[in-house]
């Protein structure tokens, strides 16, 4: 910071001596002396301070004009100032060739002027001490001017810190700026990542929902839930498999489907006793027709009676069974009881089969477990053994469609026209996937006593897994029949029941007599039902003596009367 402008250049009559304690500098008033540029002491002019340091014949210089101005002073001592006379001052003592002084160039700041406060000249006798009490070094009374604060000018020192100040606040607003903008950022990313979650999370449930996997969502629900969608409009692909027991006799069927909509598999399993039209008009049963009719003849009879439409039959005798589950490697069923063994000679041998969980059965014992049935025992115990074998065999058949053909070429069956290798081990190989995922169930159609079905209680397995609709035939079709079991054997009126419904009969159950008779009795009340009372005779193995004429119990065409004398059919 410059203090003042040239201090003490020229003979300035002030010097600085300190700063107060504002930091404004404090200055003196000393004593003006000739300056002699070579050390050499000139005369003195009595009348002023100018000196000639190349005075000759007494000739004087004029006075130092310490700011160079030609103003013309009065007073004694101060003549108009010649430059071309006086030599310059020099404040550092340094002088050049032919005895000039030069003074060095300080940087003029054009900045704000400072306010510098007027100060008092020093004493009278400090002039003194510092002249030495000369009479002639001391200044005049005319010499003695004010100065005014104009007549200075003070540069202020610039702040150093306002840039670096400046630089900071940009720094720091930069950075929040950045941080700021860095926050948004993120914001937004996350609500990017939970809005594409959600989407996820509420695919993923709505899948889960609509293919029937939630956790809690029964396979049923599974289903209407598919029907929502219109279940006339999903796809299903339908075999109806007939296992036919050469050893023992009777079929057991089942309908094999895929929905492809859903994804889902499932067995239905067809009851013996469920009313069929037969192709001539006439009402039948299952178990008939497939024995009268043939593969085309049922094929036809289920679709109308339960709205769909079956692809293909699969015949499969109890000996390819066999080898199917021999091929596959052996199959593991949860087992319901248990199960002798045909070929055993003797009784109280163990059985073939044990009754418990996670039984692995051969092909042999897959054979005797599906065909089992229990003296005394409904055909549908059997028909439902006969569908866990079957789901056990598919979850063991390869999902592969290749090697599932492959599978079936080998068995070297005969198969129905409709059906070749390759359609049915493509149609294999999807089940088992289905099978081997948990996406595959068995149900049992409900059939009524009398055969017919129930719109109301058949419509969770025709409706939402066969996409049909019941529609079964007239009951007045069909000679009705009412039993009474009067031999003291229960299994008895069950047997008659599905002896009679396979024979196209409508079963009416007449309840159990109080007391046992030895002969069996088949009654007709009309004439013209005397034929139809013949043939139930025949149906049941009775001999053509037991037809009489009398009464008749309810609306039944015909009663019959089972005794002691009557033999079940298997």
């Amino acid at each position: 910071m410059n203090d003042r402008y040239d201090a003490g250049y020229g003979g300035d009559p002030y010097e600085l001596v300190g700063y107060d304690e504002y930091g404004q500098p404090i200055y003196r008033q000393v004593a003006q002396q000739p300056y002699d540029a070579y050390g050499q002491q000139g005369q003195q002019n009595q009348q002023g301070y100018g000196y000639d340091p190349y005075a000759q014949g007494g000739q004087q210089a004029p006075p130092y004009d310490p700011y160079n101005t030609a103003v013309q002073q009065t007073g004694p001592g101060y003549a108009p100032y010649d430059a071309g006379t006086a030599a310059p001052y020099d404040p550092y003592g340094q002088t050049v060739a032919g005895g000039q002084h030069l003074r060095a160039e300080q940087p003029r700041t054009a900045e704000q002027t400072a306010y510098i406060p007027q100060q008092a000249g020093p004493a009278e006798d400090e002039r003194d001490a510092q002249t030495g009490g000369q009479e002639g070094s001391r200044a005049p009374e005319g010499d003695r001017r004010e100065y005014h604060t104009g007549q200075f000018a003070f540069v202020e020192e610039p702040d150093g810190d306002s840039e670096d100040v400046i630089d900071w606040l940009n720094f720091t607003e930069n950075r929040t700026e950045r941080r700021e903008e860095a926050k948004r950022r993120a914001r937004s990313r996350l609500v990017a990542l939970a809005v594409v979650l959600s989407l996820v999370a509420v695919g993923g449930v709505g899948y889960l929902w609509f293919a029937g996997k939630l956790p809690g969502l029964s396979s049923s629900a599974g289903s209407k839930t598919g029907a929502t969608t219109a279940s006339a409009a999903q796809k299903r692909d339908v075999v109806v498999v007939h296992l036919h027991n050469t050893s023992g006799g009777g079929t057991s069927t089942a309908l094999l489907v895929d929905n492809t909509t859903t994804k889902r598999g499932t067995t239905v399993l067809l009851p013996n006793s469920l009313v069929l039209t037969d192709t001539d008009g006439t009402t039948t049963t299952l178990a008939k027709s497939v024995d009268d009719d043939g593969s085309d003849g049922t094929r036809d009879a289920l679709d109308t009676v339960l709205g769909t439409d079956i692809e293909g039959t699969w015949r499969l005798d109890t000996p390819y069974l066999q080898n199917l589950v021999d091929l596959v490697g052996n199959i593991e069923v949860d087992t319901d009881t248990d199960v002798p063994d045909p070929a055993a000679k003797k009784k109280g041998q163990a059985p073939l089969v044990n009754k418990g969980e996670d039984q692995t059965l051969s092909g042999k014992m897959a054979v005797a477990y599906a065909t089992y049935r229990a003296s005394g025992e409904a055909q549908n115990a059997q028909l439902e053994r006969f569908g866990q074998v079957m789901q056990g065999v598919l979850r063991k058949v390869s999902s592969d469609a290749s090697a599932a053909t492959t599978t079936v070429q080998t068995l070297a069956q005969i198969l129905d026209p409709s059906l070749t290798d390759k359609d049915l081990g493509t149609f294999l190989a999807k089940l088992s996937d289905l099978a081997k995922g948990g996406d595959y169930k068995t149900a049992l159609l409900p059939v009524q006593a009398d055969g017919t079905l129930s719109a109301e209680d058949s419509a969770s397995v025709v409706k939402d897994v066969l996409g049909g609709t019941a529609k079964s035939p007239d009951k007045d079709a069909a000679v009705s029949v009412s039993v009474r079991n009067a031999g003291g054997t229960k299994a008895d009126t069950e047997d008659a029941r599905v002896v009679l419904l396979n024979g196209g009969f409508t079963f009416l159950d007449g309840g159990t007599a109080s007391a046992t008779q030895p002969t069996s009795q088949v009654l007709y009340a009309d004439a013209a039902d005397k034929e139809n009372a013949t043939e139930v005779a025949k149906t049941l193995g009775l001999p053509a003596g037991t037809v009489k004429k009398g009464k008749v119990s309810g609306n039944a065409n015909v009663s019959v009367v089972l005794g002691q004398d009557y033999e079940p059919s298997s």
